[in-house]
């Protein structure tokens, strides 16, 4: 049986008590206050007013050179990356009609890392470009293999079925990524940073995934009318003239380049994808017209919120956002996973 549709009725939009035109700026102040947090807080003690100065009076001192050419670079890391898995979570939720599906628990995430961990053991690091193709490579294939086996079932691509072949898949690329560390000792350095995470901006990466946030970001804007009509259940989608196969490539094209992107950029962050859109969901409700946008700037805010607090827990060291971010997601996607009428979308 195919799961009951998320109802789109106005009221969902208004149990947040913001007004719809107060939804996106409200979400842009909390991101300007994470920008202004991370840029302002680190493994350095420093305040705002250091900040200040860095931003508009700028010398050679060693507090405005760590603001401007290590925590800037930082901060637009998870700019990009927040928003990515952000924009991926909601489209994967959406795509698989289940509250607790992410790019991560999918597997999308170790895909790509095991592509990049396999080509560093072979061949060595690999470039900033390339590194950015593999991460892509891998994460098509490991959505379209999860897509795949969990449509091979009797009853098709459910949300227990994609769920469960997610965590096989996801289980099956750990593992390889393990086993590969343990035959090439060249490969841990990598792997160290592809299970946890890190915001730590390395040279060229960022220029080289720019294309490929912007068409992912194209293909969630995309994705917009087909998953509000896919909301109402497949036979209503199609019967507004909505192609499922269609906008089922569309949507994994999207999760592709979106969790590739933010995988190559910070590793891979896990339950980032998962918090976001529910967060999104509570303020704007179900309709994917306000959803998408939202989802976007508050996967910034978190991953960028999670980023300052690893680094001032952990002072004069840090602690990774993944660890952060996990910490804060696993219990709750036990609560989720315990919610009857959320289990299924």
């Amino acid at each position: 049986m195919s799961a009951p549709p998320l109802s789109l009725e106005p009221k969902a939009a208004r149990r947040s008590g913001l007004p719809s035109r107060m939804q996106f700026p409200a979400a842009m102040a909390v991101l300007l206050a994470a920008v202004a947090v991370s840029l302002a807080f680190g493994g350095q003690p420093s305040t705002f007013s250091d900040l200040w100065h860095a931003l508009v009076t700028p010398d050679s001192s060693a507090m405005d050179v760590t603001i401007r050419e290590l925590r800037w670079p930082r901060t637009l890391n998870g700019l990009v990356a927040g928003a990515c898995l952000g924009l991926a979570g909601a489209l994967t939720q959406g795509h698989t009609r289940n509250p607790i599906a992410e790019p991560g628990l999918l597997g999308i995430n170790q895909g790509a890392a095991l592509a990049i961990v396999a080509v560093t053991a072979l061949s060595g690091p690999p470039l900033p470009f390339v590194e950015a193709l593999l991460a892509f490579t891998g994460a098509l294939v490991t959505c379209s293999l999860v897509f795949a086996l969990g449509s091979a079932a009797r009853v098709g691509a459910t949300p227990v079925t994609l769920v469960l072949s997610g965590a096989a898949v996801s289980f099956l690329a750990g593992g390889l990524v393990s086993g590969i560390v343990l035959l090439n000792e060249a490969a841990l350095d990598t792997l160290r940073f592809w299970q946890v995470g890190s915001l730590v901006a390395r040279e060229g990466v960022l220029d080289s995934v720019w294309p490929f946030v912007l068409a992912g970001a194209v293909l969630a804007a995309a994705n917009i009318a087909p998953l509000n009509a896919l909301a109402l259940g497949e036979d209503n989608a199609v019967s507004l003239g909505v192609s499922v196969r269609r906008s089922r490539a569309l949507g994994i094209a999207g999760v592709t380049l979106l969790a590739g992107s933010a995988v190559t950029l910070a590793g891979p962050i896990a339950f980032a994808g998962l918090l976001v859109p529910h967060a999104a969901r509570a303020v704007a409700g179900a309709d994917y017209r306000r959803l998408i946008p939202l989802s976007a700037v508050l996967g910034s805010a978190l991953v960028l919120f999670a980023d300052t607090a690893g680094r001032l827990i952990a002072r004069p060291g840090e602690l990774s956002v993944g660890v952060v971010i996990a910490v804060v997601g696993a219990p709750l996607f036990i609560h989720l996973a315990r919610r009857r009428r959320l289990v299924r979308l």
